[in-house]
């Protein structure tokens, strides 16, 4: 029987997959857990309707991430750190305090866990880059000044 996967079943397949069991495994495993569907013309062209609608929004959001990245690409970011004797810093500026400053200075909402970067322990410029889509990273200039 085939039968369309609503999940991933182990060793069976992944979700949206078309596959072939056994009649009495389909009834009796798959139908009863809400595992999966029969493929019938009504359930295949909701598969095709739900596959163009998923790679829509997709597509949607991988443009909206490089209209994203255009923006930042051009920005830069000041901020400010404590500084003693001789120009040495104290502590670092983490991606949490860089995810802060961007929404205030230019109004970015941005994830600290997306941004790759060392910690920042010294005055100058340094560059950030933020993964905005998995296809998708960005290059913010952070200016580090005296405080």
């Amino acid at each position: 029987m085939k039968v369309i996967l609503l999940e991933d079943v182990k060793s069976v397949g992944k979700k949206d997959e078309i596959v072939e069991v056994n009649n009495g495994y389909a009834r009796n495993v798959l139908f009863r857990k809400k595992q999966a569907v029969e493929a019938t013309k009504a359930a295949l062209n909701d598969l095709k309707l739900r596959k163009a609608h998923d790679a829509k929004l997709a597509k949607e959001a991988l443009e909206d991430a490089k209209k994203l990245a255009e923006e930042i690409e051009g920005k830069q970011l000041v901020v400010q750190m404590k500084v003693g004797n001789g120009g040495r810093t104290f502590g670092s500026i983490s991606t949490k305090e860089i995810a802060t400053e961007a929404k205030k200075q230019l109004g970015f909402e941005l994830d600290k866990k997306k941004m790759h970067c060392e910690p920042i322990k010294n005055l100058g410029f340094h560059d950030v880059a933020i993964r905005l889509h998995p296809q998708v990273t960005a290059t913010l200039r952070v200016k580090v000044e005296e405080k």
